[in-house]
Protein backbone atom coordinates (compact mmCIF):
# COMPACT_ATOMS: atom_id res chain seq x y z
CA UNK A 1 0.00 0.00 0.00
CA UNK A 2 1.47 3.69 -1.05
CA UNK A 3 0.19 6.91 -0.90
CA UNK A 4 -0.61 7.61 -4.61
CA UNK A 5 0.08 11.25 -5.74
CA UNK A 6 -1.78 12.52 -9.00
CA UNK A 7 0.10 15.21 -10.46
CA UNK A 8 -1.16 16.89 -13.39
CA UNK A 9 0.64 20.11 -15.05
CA UNK A 10 -2.07 21.72 -16.57
CA UNK A 11 0.26 25.00 -17.48
CA UNK A 12 3.08 25.78 -19.86
CA UNK A 13 4.64 28.87 -18.66
CA UNK A 14 7.40 27.11 -16.09
CA UNK A 15 9.35 23.74 -16.98
CA UNK A 16 8.47 21.24 -13.72
CA UNK A 17 10.11 18.27 -12.68
CA UNK A 18 7.38 16.50 -11.34
CA UNK A 19 8.67 13.20 -10.17
CA UNK A 20 10.65 15.65 -7.70
CA UNK A 21 7.58 17.22 -6.54
CA UNK A 22 5.55 14.32 -6.31
CA UNK A 23 8.27 12.94 -4.55
CA UNK A 24 8.46 16.11 -1.91
CA UNK A 25 4.51 15.80 -1.56
CA UNK A 26 5.28 12.04 -0.56
CA UNK A 27 7.56 12.86 1.96
CA UNK A 28 5.54 16.15 3.43
CA UNK A 29 3.10 13.48 3.80
CA UNK A 30 4.80 10.74 5.67
CA UNK A 31 6.03 13.59 7.81
CA UNK A 32 2.55 14.53 8.38
CA UNK A 33 1.54 10.98 9.69
CA UNK A 34 -0.64 10.13 6.88
CA UNK A 35 -0.97 6.47 6.50
CA UNK A 36 -1.56 4.31 3.05
CA UNK A 37 -3.53 3.62 1.26
CA UNK A 38 -4.22 7.28 0.69
CA UNK A 39 -4.18 9.76 -2.33
CA UNK A 40 -4.08 13.42 -2.99
CA UNK A 41 -3.73 15.30 -5.93
CA UNK A 42 -1.00 17.70 -7.11
CA UNK A 43 -2.39 20.04 -9.89
CA UNK A 44 -0.12 22.92 -11.24
CA UNK A 45 -2.57 25.35 -13.57
CA UNK A 46 -2.70 28.43 -14.89
CA UNK A 47 -2.93 31.88 -13.22
CA UNK A 48 -6.67 32.44 -14.83
CA UNK A 49 -7.24 28.77 -12.91
CA UNK A 50 -5.92 29.34 -9.62
CA UNK A 51 -7.80 33.18 -9.46
CA UNK A 52 -11.03 31.65 -10.56
CA UNK A 53 -10.73 29.06 -7.82
CA UNK A 54 -9.27 31.89 -5.44
CA UNK A 55 -12.60 33.26 -5.99
CA UNK A 56 -15.02 30.83 -6.17
CA UNK A 57 -13.53 28.88 -2.85
CA UNK A 58 -11.70 31.46 -0.70
CA UNK A 59 -13.78 34.60 -2.09
CA UNK A 60 -10.62 36.75 -3.02
CA UNK A 61 -10.16 38.51 -5.93
CA UNK A 62 -6.76 37.26 -8.25
CA UNK A 63 -4.25 35.02 -8.59
CA UNK A 64 -2.67 33.38 -5.12
CA UNK A 65 0.32 31.01 -5.13
CA UNK A 66 -1.24 27.96 -3.74
CA UNK A 67 -4.51 25.85 -3.11
CA UNK A 68 -5.29 23.12 -0.49
CA UNK A 69 -8.55 21.39 -0.55
CA UNK A 70 -8.59 18.96 2.10
CA UNK A 71 -11.33 16.38 1.52
CA UNK A 72 -11.31 13.27 4.45
CA UNK A 73 -10.71 13.25 7.63
CA UNK A 74 -9.07 10.08 9.21
CA UNK A 75 -10.65 7.23 7.48
CA UNK A 76 -13.69 5.27 9.76
CA UNK A 77 -12.85 2.23 11.40
CA UNK A 78 -13.96 -0.78 9.12
CA UNK A 79 -15.52 -3.49 9.75
CA UNK A 80 -19.46 -4.65 11.39
CA UNK A 81 -21.14 -2.88 13.59
CA UNK A 82 -21.04 -2.87 17.11
CA UNK A 83 -18.37 -4.43 17.43
CA UNK A 84 -15.70 -2.96 14.50
CA UNK A 85 -14.60 -6.43 13.64
CA UNK A 86 -13.83 -8.12 10.54
CA UNK A 87 -16.26 -8.48 7.38
CA UNK A 88 -17.46 -11.89 8.78
CA UNK A 89 -16.49 -15.61 8.45
CA UNK A 90 -16.64 -17.07 4.74
CA UNK A 91 -16.32 -13.65 3.75
CA UNK A 92 -13.08 -12.71 1.92
CA UNK A 93 -11.70 -9.57 3.60
CA UNK A 94 -12.28 -6.19 0.98
CA UNK A 95 -9.46 -4.38 -0.02
CA UNK A 96 -9.25 -1.02 2.15
CA UNK A 97 -10.20 2.29 0.62
CA UNK A 98 -7.92 5.05 0.16
CA UNK A 99 -7.80 8.14 2.42
CA UNK A 100 -8.54 11.13 -0.16
CA UNK A 101 -6.23 13.68 1.47
CA UNK A 102 -7.57 16.29 -0.96
CA UNK A 103 -6.65 18.73 -3.70
CA UNK A 104 -3.39 20.60 -3.65
CA UNK A 105 -3.44 23.43 -6.59
CA UNK A 106 -0.03 25.54 -7.08
CA UNK A 107 0.36 28.28 -9.74
CA UNK A 108 3.97 28.04 -10.88
CA UNK A 109 3.37 31.65 -12.70
CA UNK A 110 2.85 33.72 -9.44
CA UNK A 111 5.47 31.15 -7.62
CA UNK A 112 7.86 32.71 -10.24
CA UNK A 113 7.26 36.20 -9.30
CA UNK A 114 7.07 35.55 -5.15
CA UNK A 115 10.57 33.89 -5.53
CA UNK A 116 11.97 37.08 -6.70
CA UNK A 117 10.36 38.74 -4.17
CA UNK A 118 11.41 36.40 -1.42
CA UNK A 119 14.66 36.29 -3.26
CA UNK A 120 15.12 32.11 -3.52
CA UNK A 121 14.70 30.20 -6.59
CA UNK A 122 11.85 29.36 -8.00
CA UNK A 123 12.15 25.78 -7.14
CA UNK A 124 12.68 26.75 -3.28
CA UNK A 125 9.50 28.83 -3.79
CA UNK A 126 7.48 25.76 -4.57
CA UNK A 127 8.85 23.19 -2.31
CA UNK A 128 7.59 25.83 -0.39
CA UNK A 129 3.98 25.81 -1.48
CA UNK A 130 4.13 21.96 -1.74
CA UNK A 131 4.97 21.87 1.91
CA UNK A 132 2.40 24.43 2.72
CA UNK A 133 -0.41 22.49 0.92
CA UNK A 134 0.63 19.51 2.44
CA UNK A 135 0.13 21.16 5.87
CA UNK A 136 -2.71 22.59 5.25
CA UNK A 137 -4.24 19.61 3.80
CA UNK A 138 -3.74 18.48 7.72
CA UNK A 139 -5.34 21.01 8.94
CA UNK A 140 -2.79 23.54 9.71
CA UNK A 141 -3.08 27.31 9.95
CA UNK A 142 -1.28 30.43 10.46
CA UNK A 143 -4.36 33.23 10.88
CA UNK A 144 -2.95 33.95 14.13
CA UNK A 145 0.28 34.52 14.86
CA UNK A 146 1.49 31.83 17.03
CA UNK A 147 -0.27 29.09 14.30
CA UNK A 148 1.86 30.78 11.52
CA UNK A 149 5.27 31.12 13.94
CA UNK A 150 4.23 27.08 13.80
CA UNK A 151 3.69 26.48 10.79
CA UNK A 152 6.19 28.11 9.84
CA UNK A 153 8.81 26.05 11.58
CA UNK A 154 7.00 22.63 10.64
CA UNK A 155 7.89 24.05 6.95
CA UNK A 156 11.09 24.21 8.10
CA UNK A 157 11.73 21.23 9.66
CA UNK A 158 10.52 19.43 6.75
CA UNK A 159 12.76 21.27 3.84
CA UNK A 160 15.50 20.52 5.88
CA UNK A 161 15.32 16.48 5.82
CA UNK A 162 13.87 16.37 2.51
CA UNK A 163 14.33 19.11 0.03
CA UNK A 164 17.87 20.05 -1.82
CA UNK A 165 17.98 23.29 -3.71
CA UNK A 166 19.40 23.01 -7.06
CA UNK A 167 21.51 26.07 -6.26
CA UNK A 168 23.40 24.51 -3.25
Amino acid sequence: MTIDIYCADEQEDVVLDLERWVALCRAALDEELVKPPAEVSLIFCTEATIADLNEQFMGKTGPTDVLSFPIDAEPQPTGRVPDAGGSGPGEPPEEEIPQLVGDIVLCPTVAARNAIEHECSLEDEIALLIVHGVLHLRGWDHMIDDEAERMEAREREILARHYRSNDA
